[in-house]
């Protein structure tokens, strides 16, 4: 069972989202408002789904406001017309996002996709060039000062730095990344990319190459 935290102003989609979760086990709570999510809601949640267009605090305020409190993912619930804004929203620490209307079924695998890999606890290091990657606490050092990756950014960056060499398409990162095969949503892996070369520069580390056409690859060497 785990946590989920429901953040949308729509009351009839906050019960519709409640009962398909809590069909899978799950305790689900539910906030109408940006202003409403405090520290402790964020602090017991498991998974966060929320809405981007909130009257007062939106989603992606609200996200930037509590990335530092919630060690879960995040997942952003939009309307279409604003998809490429959600994709900014990324860049704030939200690791997925779900277009509207969706269907309860797709919330439900793409929820659980990602309970799955926050339960993966492999113990293991990974060396590339001047990057160490632990496994086991998920995070990537430079030098043994981490760099600051969301969940997201960090399971493309893993796949990548795991498989160097291999040539692998937006569509296979984002299914490798977050178990789940989001075709339309692969989108999200060129900005989750984006934001990777972004904090790794500082450290003069360029290892994912474009490969135009096709997709990413980590350098060899």
């Amino acid at each position: 069972m785990a946590h989920i935290l429901v953040v949308d102003d729509d009351k009839d989609l906050c019960a519709l989202l409640r009962t398909a979760l809590e069909r899978d086990g799950h305790q689900v709570s539910t906030r109408l408002s940006g202003r409403e999510v405090d520290e402790s809601a964020c602090r017991w949640a498991d998974c966060i789904l929320l809405d981007v267009m909130m009257p007062g605090e939106d989603g992606f305020a609200l996200c930037r406001r509590i990335r530092g409190l919630a060690d879960c993912p995040i997942l952003f619930l939009t309307a279409k017309t604003e998809e490429a804004d959600v994709l900014t929203g990324l860049g704030l620490g939200g690791d997925d996002y779900l277009t509207k209307p969706f269907r309860v079924a797709e919330l439900r695998a793409r929820v659980a996709a990602h309970l799955r890999r926050e339960q993966r606890t492999p113990h293991a290091r990974l060396r590339r060039g001047a990057l160490d990657f632990d496994l086991g606490e998920r995070a990537v050092y430079w030098k043994d000062t981490p760099l600051k990756l969301t969940k997201g950014e960090y399971a493309i960056c893993e796949y990548l730095a795991m498989h160097p060499g291999q040539t692998f398409s937006k569509e296979q990162l984002y299914e490798a990344a977050f178990g789940y095969d989001g075709e339309a949503d692969a989108s999200a892996v060129t900005e989750h990319i984006k934001n990777i070369r972004a904090k790794l520069r500082p450290a003069g580390e360029s290892p994912i190459e474009t490969v135009w056409g096709v997709g990413y690859k980590w350098k060899n060497g």
